[in-house]
């Protein structure tokens, strides 16, 4: 492997990765930084956590010119994303006096306007961009570096449009540098579009399979929770990861984790900017911590010391879950991928095993205690959100006054702590989230479910749509014998 002296980067760039600690590249910075050096289109396939933001940053701080005026666009999908490459150029370019700006929604659009004024380097995302190209309130004239890193991602989260107007917005003469997990078709498109006989640069993933344990348990879909918190008791667990499928389920879980307490956060797209970067702080500063986060965290962010990562729900597609597992066993540590399969996560898990590189093995569930969770006191959580909710959460009719615009309907949410943790009684003596995962509201009588409580589903067109998402297992559970759930499981 060569030393960073031997890729041609200055010395006053080489003193600056001395104080970083730097001692020798890695694979992604070891084949690209010669490259890009020499003025060259790059595309780069590569997974998260390699390396890349020195690879592409390096040559861009060589070379560009301080002269007030905006000469790098580098674009990135996400905001903490945005953060933590300018942080990591700011770094890079202590030598060079260069002033790299972060660009991102969720803030005020006033004082980046006024620091685009002399900005040389600019990360953003793509929304934002755009909102300042529409306004005119960057100058890309003067352009040389165009940079799209989890270019794939973006394309995933839909900005696959916004990415074509920024790059039609930049002059033709530049160098491009797109970076890529996977190299789409519709990435392909755009190296043959946009770039100028881009280089293509393969590397091995970042993580060590050796030292990944993946495996799954499969559970009845009312007791993912409760095993989830068995194996975070059991398991030798720092640093931890639980990605979850939706917002609601990562405010939930990480509502409920804080009260068995557990130090759990969760993080997604609709906290504030400042609230995400306050729990990214803190998991980067604890010991001890569980991350309950969407796919927003999955890419891109600089998270080491990952000990565990649990999919509660399951990924869509093996890359996907390669992205999600890929946040440990990382840099030679060793790390453990879990994922807990209800009958909900079947389709999705299947598609994951199409991945046949990927080594997940199943394993007996383990005795766990069921947990109970209180949906009085869960119910005043809840009202913290809210204006007001002018009435106690015990089935009366009180107004619940206005609500943000990231939790709209409270009947929403209650739904989805059905979903995810069955239907809760109603006679005000336990309030427990459980049920049968029957499913089929044809087997309830009116005594309800087998764990008692609650009376028939369907007396009401509000229960029968909560209760859609179980509909396709009617014509399997027309008897009520224990486990009828389990029949079609993986083993």
């Amino acid at each position: 492997m060569k030393s960073f002296k031997e890729l041609g980067l200055s010395h006053a760039f080489l003193k600056n990765l001395e104080e970083f600690k730097f001692t020798e590249p890695s694979d992604i910075q070891e084949k690209v930084i010669p490259i890009a050096l020499q003025g060259k289109d790059i595309i780069g396939a590569s997974a998260t956590g390699s390396g890349k933001t020195l690879a592409f940053g390096a040559p861009i701080i060589e070379n560009i010119k301080k002269k007030g005026s905006l000469q790098a666009l580098i674009v990135v999908p996400t905001r903490e994303l945005a953060e933590q490459v300018s942080r990591s150029l700011r770094s890079f370019s202590k030598q060079h006096s260069l002033k790299v700006l972060a660009v991102y929604g969720g803030v005020s659009l006033n004082p980046q306007i006024e620091n685009l004024r002399n900005a040389d380097i600019v990360v953003g995302t793509p929304g934002r961009i755009i909102d300042h190209i529409t306004r005119r309130t960057i100058n890309l004239s003067n352009l040389n570096f165009l940079v799209l890193d989890e270019a794939d991602r973006m394309l995933d989260m839909g900005f696959i449009d916004d990415v074509f107007t920024i790059i039609e917005h930049c002059p033709a003469k530049r160098q491009t540098m797109l970076f890529s997990a996977t190299i789409s078709q519709e990435i392909a498109i755009i190296a043959k579009r946009y770039m100028n006989h881009p280089v293509e640069i393969h590397v091995e993933s970042y993580v060590d399979p050796s030292k990944l344990e993946q495996v799954f348990y499969d559970v009845p879909q009312n007791e993912k929770f409760s095993l989830l918190v068995h194996l975070l008791k059991d398991e030798k667990s720092a640093l931890v990861m639980v990605f979850c499928s939706t917002k609601r389920n990562a405010d939930f879980i990480g509502k409920n984790l804080r009260k068995l307490g557990f130090d759990a956060m969760a993080l997604h797209g609709d906290l504030s900017q400042n609230k995400r970067n306050q729990i990214l702080e803190y998991f980067h500063e604890s010991d001890k911590f569980v991350l309950v986060c969407t796919d927003v965290a999955a890419r891109g962010l600089d998270i080491k010391n990952v000990s565990h990562v649990y999919n509660y729900d399951s990924p869509k597609n093996n890359t996907e879950y390669i992205h999600r597992v890929g946040r440990t066993a990382r840099a030679g540590k060793e790390g453990k991928a879990i994922t807990i399969l209800g009958r909900m996560d079947y389709d999705n898990f299947r598609r994951v095993l199409q991945d046949g590189s990927l080594k997940i093995t199943k394993l007996p569930t383990p005795e766990f205690e069921r947990i109970v969770i209180r949906m009085s006191d869960h119910g005043r959580e809840q009202g913290s959100y809210g204006r007001n909710y002018g009435g106690k959460y015990s089935g009366g009719r009180g107004s619940y006054g206005r609500r943000e615009s990231n939790d709209r309907s409270y009947g929403r949410e209650r739904r989805e702590e059905r979903k995810y943790f069955g239907r809760s009684r109603s006679d005000g003596r336990d309030n427990r989230i459980e049920r049968s995962s029957y499913g089929n509201k044809k087997s309830f009588g009116r005594s309800g479910s087998r764990f008692g409580g609650s009376r028939r589903f369907g007396s009401s067109r509000g229960r029968d749509r909560d209760n859609r998402h179980s509909r396709h297992d009617s014509s399997r559970s027309h008897d009520s014998r224990p486990h009828s759930h389990n029949r079609g499981r993986f083993r």
